[in-house]
């Protein structure tokens, strides 16, 4: 099992191809600023956040206290990194078409009339 190290994580640009499948600038989410330090910043965030690598100064450890929310966020990278995780972690919301199918338990049977003795002639 090889370690990673800062330069590794650091070194490609970090992207969400799951909740960001088209780049964070394209979203709508993210302004350009945002976008760019969330690509710079990103991959180092994740890391550290998931424990892959160990915060080696004090900018590092609060970048980790920030996303933990252990503090407020002070740089425009902490803002960017707590407002993409506010975003991919919102609540789904409803459809307007429903969820779920309507059960026959819901119709009461005792309301419905029978009518078998109705004669109904099909004949023109």
């Amino acid at each position: 099992m090889s370690v990673i190290t800062k330069e590794q994580v650091t070194r490609k640009p970090f992207a969400d191809k799951k909740h960001y499948p088209y780049g964070f600038a394209r979203s709508g989410d993210f302004s350009i600023n945002e976008s760019k330090l969330l690509q710079t910043y990103g991959s180092l965030f994740a890391a550290l956040v998931d424990g892959k690598i160990t915060p080696e100064n004090d900018e590092e450890q609060a970048y980790l206290e920030s996303a933990l929310g252990h503090r407020e966020p002070g740089t425009p990278q902490e803002k960017a990194w707590l407002k993409y995780q506010a975003r991919i972690n919102r609540p789904k919301t409803a459809s307007i078409y429903g969820s779920k199918k309507p059960t026959v338990d819901d119709v009461d049977d005792d309301d419905m009339s029978d009518n078998s003795d109705l004669d109904i002639d099909l004949d023109d």
